[in-house]
């Protein structure tokens, strides 16, 4: 690096003294435009470490360029900004994972998701990225601490996925591409709102998760439910506004009898038991819901991106619902 510079600082002393002998010499020759001068600081800054205080208070010591990275159940965001983890998130021993990635993703090896610490070294990471500080409680943190630096993106179990993207940009340098990624996300989001607004007025929408013969109903502020009434404007059902209202996760348990009431127009359901039968799907109770009965019913499978949040998975919740209803 020394080396290097030197070279870099010899050069531009030769050209100083080539441009004073042509009497060429005018500040705008001599100063570095100010997008090359950007990008200099741009990549001095990525090819240091950098220490960056986390949303637990640690200062973590984030080395130059990672690039055996692992962020369980972040790889929306790092896909997005073009990284490619070490490991990816998965569940029941590796035969469940983020479908809707493996485009990019479909030759990096899984972790178990609760990360443990046997399977986290097997990687050799250079960093550790934790969604929560839920998956570093009970003194994890000083466990995965002394394997790779580690760094922990929100206090809350369900952050916000924007908040998410800028911190996990941070941590990489790559805060104006996270930017850049919202922009773009937002832009999409807009227009596709005013096609529905266009085409259908304010229709209402649910999300419904068929798994294991129990049906689930996605909340009114969190995964794909963010996308259909914040991002999209569409009219949350009373059935979702009552289930919302007390429940803490992103999917929450609905029995048939309730999914009867269930005033929405359009239904966008998740089927995990397709392989089984989805037997459920012909009770006399689900063919009496509203949407199933007006034939507005659209299947998707756990692959897609239904049951996450992220700038692509949204997305690719936004041109599913584009494709469903808007004709």
């Amino acid at each position: 690096m020394i080396k290097q510079k030197l070279m870099q600082l010899l050069g531009a002393g030769l050209l100083l003294v080539t441009l004073t002998a042509c009497g060429e010499t005018e500040n705008s020759q001599s100063e570095p435009k100010e997008n090359e001068q950007t990008e200099q600081e741009t990549d001095a800054e990525s090819s240091t470490e950098r220490v960056l205080t986390d949303a637990m208070g640690n200062e973590v010591t984030v080395p130059a360029n990672p690039e055996r990275v692992i962020a369980t159940y972040l790889e929306d965001h790092l896909v997005a900004l073009g990284i490619i983890p070490v490991a990816q998130w998965s569940v029941k021993d590796g035969t469940s994972i983020q479908g809707y990635l493996q485009g990019e993703l479909k030759d990096v090896p899984t972790i178990p998701h609760d990360l443990p610490f046997e399977a986290v070294q097997q990687f050799s990471p250079d960093l550790l990225i934790m969604d929560s500080a839920s998956m570093v409680e009970g003194g994890k943190y000083e466990q995965y601490n002394k394997i790779a630096p580690t760094y922990v993106i929100g206090t809350e179990e369900n952050n916000d996925w924007r908040d998410e993207l800028l911190r996990v940009g941070e941590v990489f340098g790559k805060e104006d591409e996270a930017k850049k990624v919202l922009e773009e996300y937002d832009a999409k989001a807009k227009g596709a709102k005013e096609q529905i607004e266009n085409k259908l007025g304010n229709p209402s929408a649910a999300a419904i998760w068929l798994v294991g013969g129990s049906f689930f109903v996605v909340s009114d502020s969190l995964s794909s439910g963010a996308v259909m009434y914040q991002d999209l404007g569409l009219q949350v059902p009373k059935v979702v506004q009552e289930i919302s209202a007390s429940a803490e996760s992103n999917w929450n348990a609905i029995s048939l009898e309730k999914l009867v009431e269930l005033d929405a127009e359009y239904l966008f359901l998740i089927n995990s038991d397709s392989a089984s039968g989805s037997s459920a799907l012909n009770e006399a109770l689900w063919k009496n819901i509203p949407a199933v009965k007006a034939g507005n019913v659209f299947e998707f499978t756990p692959d897609e991106s239904w049951l996450y949040t992220g700038a692509i998975a949204n997305g690719q919740i936004i041109d599913n619902i584009l494709k469903s209803i808007v004709k």
